[in-house]
């Protein structure tokens, strides 16, 4: 009898071993299944994140597109602007380069003219006074002649 209770005492021990085995299997597939839920919330929440951050991320870019189309627009309009503002610009510098230039003639022939202008008044009421019946010598038509000829 005495082999026939060690074989029983040995298999009560493996029996004893082969439950603490499945509870130690059970204790670590429900620390898995712990791990994993807790795993499977973090990826929910983190894939939720990343489908509103991509979601704010496509808005921004949406609206900067939208911004560069507009400022490009407005680029345009300005260079247009720009251009033709130029092209006025150009166009006033040269009336006021050929009315500078008037101006620069007429005051470097002024003494001249108004001389001139002088001796055709003079030479106006000669030749009224001719017409009138008034006789002037040679003498004053001599000093008419040197005047313009020095001029």
């Amino acid at each position: 009898m005495e082999a026939y209770s060690k074989k029983g005492e040995q298999s009560n021990g493996v029996i004893a071993l082969m439950d603490l085995l499945v509870k130690d299997l059970d204790k670590e597939m429900l620390e898995a299944e712990a791990t994993e839920k807790y795993a499977q919330k973090d990826y929910d929440n983190f894939m939720k994140d990343a489908a509103n951050k991509r979601t704010t991320d496509a808005q921004a870019l949406s609206d900067k597109e939208g911004a560069l189309a507009d400022t490009k627009a407005r680029l345009s309009e300005v260079t247009d602007a720009k251009t033709a503002s130029e092209r006025d610009l150009m166009a006033v510098g040269e009336y006021i380069s050929k009315l500078h230039a008037e101006c620069d003639w007429l005051l470097k022939y002024f003494d001249m003219r108004k001389q001139i202008r002088t001796l055709e008044i003079e030479a106006l009421q000669k030749a009224k006074a001719i017409l009138a019946g008034a006789n002037y010598s040679l003498l004053q038509t001599k000093t008419f002649l040197s005047r313009v000829q020095r001029q």
